[in-house]
């Protein structure tokens, strides 16, 4: 049997281990929790096997790096929204217009310098293309790799449901030396 003194001094140690497994358990469960990339979709901006935070809270907007349920296999993957509801989309000469407003897309600009010159890094399209709609309906996303000559993407398989979306990565913890916030 302890003594009283002893049970005290094992409560303050034990009580404090308790309460930061608990805070980690809610954090972890209800704001941000930690992932790995696997494959070459994202290069260069995520690659194969990066530890990446993903936060389960805020808005998702065109340009964020999703994490979703894969449509079409019992996986996740991570790729970027193009498109949100409402929006149109085409690509043209490597340029991509939403709305009819050209877009620049300077997380590219690496891949497309690595190209021959006379190349189109992302093959021209319109949205009707791809999913046999004008725009985006409400609850839908279109989502692509920044690696557009190796993603298996939207313009594959199609929209995501908005509800399929697990977070948005916003921290890159491994490799060190590429530690910091992505997007």
């Amino acid at each position: 049997m302890l003594s009283l003194k002893a049970r005290r001094t094992l409560l303050a140690v034990l009580l404090p281990i308790g309460i930061a497994i608990i805070a980690l358990f809610i954090f972890r469960s209800y704001f941000y929790f930690p992932s790995t990339v696997y494959g070459e979709s994202m290069a260069p901006t995520l690659e194969d096997q990066n530890k990446i935070l993903i936060s389960r809270v805020g808005n998702i907007d065109r340009f964020d790096e999703v994490v979703f349920h894969a449509p079409d296999q019992d996986a996740s993957y991570v790729k970027r929204v193009i498109g949100v509801p409402g929006d149109k989309i085409e690509y043209k000469n490597d340029v991509l217009y939403v709305n009819g407003k050209k877009h620049a897309e300077p997380y590219l600009k690496e891949m497309k310098n690595a190209m021959q010159e006379d190349a189109l890094f992302t093959n021209n399209f319109k949205l009707r293309d791809v999913i046999g709609e004008d725009t985006i309906p409400d609850g839908y996303l279109f989502v692509m790799g920044d690696n557009r000559r190796n993603s298996k993407d939207s313009r594959m398989f199609g929209l995501i449901p908005q509800s399929t979306v697990i977070g948005e990565v916003k921290f890159r913890y491994y490799p060190f030396p590429q530690m910091g916030l992505t997007n």
